[in-house]
């Protein structure tokens, strides 16, 4: 699965990278070195203009909600458990069958972490920030290189039936879609982000192709030596902590099976 990530993009930066047409965001987001879900996060998609609807589609920045809260639920706290969507099931699950048909996006990151649950921390003293013996260890899991890491995900609406009439009552929510882990990440963790390459970007994004086998061969788990990960402070482990010293990597700790 993916439960935090980081994104320290300037909106400019985004704009560039993913060929932005309008920016829709009203107040740039701060760096945040641990999303967690629920967190505003800022999502690439491609929507028609209302007041033009026939129109080609324009590619768009936004910020929406990490945790996808399908429109036909009763409570937007059900987002909580949909921060992420198996690849493998996305034209079945109710849930996200109708966001994987038209509401496709890509939610641009730096990396993202997973947790090992084995690790031999015997020879690190345990202290604040450190590794702690016996516990999970917190990885960083990056674009080798450097980059952007853009995430294959979908967005979806949801109307607040309680809100004031003067409020904006739509909640647009989002999830990161999920694979099988391979290479040395599957020793960390049994799951990962899909990846959408860039020459597939048009494809994933356009709303107006709906046909699943084809939409699921846009979808790719990163080859082989793409990613890299290494440890870092498990300071990552409280939602309360953020800046960039969360991604400093740690020094004595191995990657498992190495």
């Amino acid at each position: 699965m993916c439960g935090r990530y980081a994104t320290a993009r300037d909106p400019v930066d985004l704009v560039e990278e993913f060929d932005i047409e309008r920016v829709a965001v009203d107040e740039a987001l701060a760096p945040n070195y641990n999303v967690a879900p629920t967190d505003p996060v800022y999502a690439v998609l491609e929507r028609a203009d209302k007041e033009h609807p026939n129109a080609a589609a324009q590619r768009q920045l936004r910020v929406v909600r990490w945790g996808l809260v399908p429109s036909w639920a009763k409570d937007p706290k059900i987002g909580s458990r949909l921060i992420n969507a198996r690849a493998e099931t996305l034209a079945e699950k109710p849930a996200f069958r109708k966001a994987f048909a038209t509401r496709r996006c890509l939610l641009p990151a730096d990396g993202y972490y997973e947790w090992y649950t084995d690790v031999d921390a015997s020879d690190t003293p345990g202290k604040k920030g450190g590794v702690q013996k016996g516990g999970k260890q917190p990885f960083f899991i990056h674009r080798r290189g450097g980059g952007i890491l853009p995430m294959a995900g979908l967005y979806e609406f949801w109307r607040d039936p309680n809100a004031p009439a003067d409020a904006d009552p739509w909640l647009w929510s989002c999830t990161v879609i999920t694979t099988e882990a391979a290479d040395e990440l599957g020793r960390i963790h049994d799951r990962m982000p899909m990846l959408v390459e860039p020459q597939n970007w048009n494809r994933w994004l356009d709303p107006r192709v709906d046909d699943p086998k084809d939409l699921s061969r846009l979808l790719v788990p990163a080859a082989p030596g793409r990613l890299a990960a290494y440890p870092v402070s498990t300071q990552v482990n409280d939602v309360r902590n953020n800046g960039p010293e969360l991604i400093t990597p740690v020094e004595g700790i191995a990657l498992p099976g190495s």
